[in-house]
């Protein structure tokens, strides 16, 4: 039995006390199913729902998992946000759980930090929709960090550019490295985080009051301080998640959701998709890049009209994807034609965009969904550890490509009959809504296999430069179909990460249908159970 079984059976039943509740191997047949960027954790969330957990429950479990084993994107320092779907209510919404700033203005480090909060956004995700106890979600997290883990390819992937950063740390090289401490893990070494599970066990035992209001508060903000970052108790003990409604578009009997402000990267997908709904599909296959690439030009460059530069938005979002607007920013669009974004009177900025987060969508076979984005608005946060408590703390949100502007999750719901049929996050920076896009355009638009809509070759235009960037799989007739068309070109290894679920004829109804997928860019896991 794995560890994440053992602690489940030892942790006994649901909060409801359903007789054999909270055992791997409680659901039978079609359990639903995780995609992350990190494998471990998928699993770990896999076997949640395997136990009787909702999709709320896997979503935390998930994420505590991947505090312990993908630390440089997802750790208890971070913040994010998450888009939900609940069955029983029939409900939708968002939940912001972004890293802010301090309230107090707070100064002095050489390294500037922020509010965690994630930690209490994934209490209150599991407050409202969980199913199984808060313990039975933290305790293999806590098993992992304690016991010890082989280092996925994921995790070392993103620590091979900043190894020599963290080694200048000496709590970093102690917490990340070998034992002889010559070195930082890499991919299959053993990695034990004895300070990282007593947090845990504290989380596990106590909540998250400690953390943000207990004797832990004082103790994490005082290890933040020592590691040149900015924070103090009141502003950890203000903070708090907040339910957000989702931006919403219609299509037939479904509805798109998109996150809200203040992930911004959601209100730019949404965009970009009322910009193709009406074009894409009824488009010639050799137009389709041509077109996702002018819909990508048009919606940076609206962007830098409504996004300021500390990240929030100038008017409400949902007129930003009004049919007046959307119409304007397509009304000098060409099909065998690139028009110069002055010529369509638009003027982009390029802005830099944080490529660290980590994504994962957990749907249960009652029909529930989740999506969900966490970051440390920069890869390993503010590139120190806090000392005694392995924890990488969030890098303040700004200039410089810090922050959350470029993530946003979506989910597709049919409301009149309460079925979920589609949920997809993205990473990878400024080109994360763009795949997004990419990939739901193609199996929602176009009903190509999930599979082979994650893997397919994309396109993005960024609005400045004036370019599009193509993946190195395009064919050569299709680059000339670009270039023919007016574009300039240029070609890149890949273009975001993305992980999916994607059930066309819907479940709870028909769970055969549905698929999940994990991006072949990254080197995460799809894990469920027929």
């Amino acid at each position: 039995m794995t560890l994440v079984g053992l602690a489940l059976l030892l942790l006994g039943c649901s909060s409801d006390d359903e007789p054999g509740a909270g055992i791997i191997g409680y659901v039978e047949g079609f359990l639903g199913g995780v995609a992350a960027d990190e494998p471990r954790a998928a699993l770990v969330g896999r076997d949640v729902l395997s136990a009787g957990g909702s999709a709320a429950d896997a979503a935390v479990a998930v994420y505590f998992a991947m505090s312990v084993t993908f630390p440089s994107s997802a750790g208890l320092g971070g913040g994010g946000v998450c888009v939900v779907h609940d069955h029983e209510s029939g409900r939708t919404e968002a939940l912001d759980f972004l890293a802010r700033a301090p309230v107090t203005g707070v100064e002095g480090g050489d390294r500037p930090s922020a509010v965690p909060g994630a930690v209490r956004g994934f209490f209150a995700l599991h407050s409202k929709y969980g199913r199984l106890q808060w313990p039975q979600l933290v305790v293999p997290a806590e098993n992992l960090a304690r016991f010890g883990t082989q280092v996925s390819r994921a995790f070392a992937r993103q620590m091979s550019p900043v190894e020599s950063a963290l080694k200048v740390d000496p709590e970093a090289l102690r917490v990340f490295g070998t034992e002889d401490g010559k070195r930082l893990v890499r991919e299959g070494d053993f990695l034990r985080q004895f300070d990282l599970a007593a947090v845990l066990a504290r989380l596990r035992s106590r909540g998250p009051g400690d953390f943000y209001t207990g004797q832990f508060a004082r103790t994490y903000v005082d290890a933040v301080r020592q590691a040149g970052g900015t924070l103090d108790l009141e502003s950890l003990r203000r903070f708090a998640p907040a339910w957000r409604e989702t931006i919403t578009l219609r299509r037939g009997n479904e509805t798109i959701h998109f996150a809200p402000a203040p992930a911004v990267g959601g209100v730019l997908a949404a965009q970009f998709w009322a910009m193709l709904d009406r074009r894409y599909a009824d488009a010639p296959r050799e137009e389709r890049n041509h077109l996702l690439a002018e819909v990508a030009m048009r919606g940076f460059a609206d962007r830098s009209q409504w996004l300021r530069d500390d990240g929030s938005i100038d008017g409400n979002p949902t007129d930003l994807v009004a049919e007046g607007r959307i119409d304007q920013l397509m009304r000098s669009y060409r099909p065998d034609k690139h028009v110069e974004p002055t010529a369509a009177g638009l003027a982009p900025r390029a802005r830099a965009e944080n490529p660290s987060a980590a994504t994962f969508v957990t749907v249960d076979r009652d029909g529930s969904a989740v999506a969900c984005v966490v970051t440390l608005n920069s890869l390993f946060g503010i590139g120190r550890v806090a000392l005694g408590t392995g924890i990488v703390p969030v890098a303040r949100p700004g200039a410089g490509g810090r922050g959350a502007t470029a993530f946003g999750p979506m989910l597709v719901i049919n409301e009149n009959v309460n079925e979920f049929y589609f949920a997809a996050t993205a990473s990878g920076g400024v080109a994360a809504p763009t795949a997004l896009v990419n990939v739901a355009a193609r199996v929602l638009l176009d009903e190509t296999p999930l599979e082979d809509a994650v893997a397919s070759v994309r396109v993005h235009h960024g609005g400045d430069p004036n370019v599009v960037v193509h993946e190195q799989g395009l064919s050569a007739p299709l680059v000339q179909s670009l270039r023919w068309r007016g574009h300039r070109t240029a070609a890149t290894p890949a273009l975001g990460i993305v992980n999916a679920v994607s059930c066309p004829d819907g479940i709870p109804p028909n769970p055969e249908s549905c698929a999940v997928a994990v991006d072949p860019r990254g080197f995460g896991l799809a894990a469920s159970a027929d």
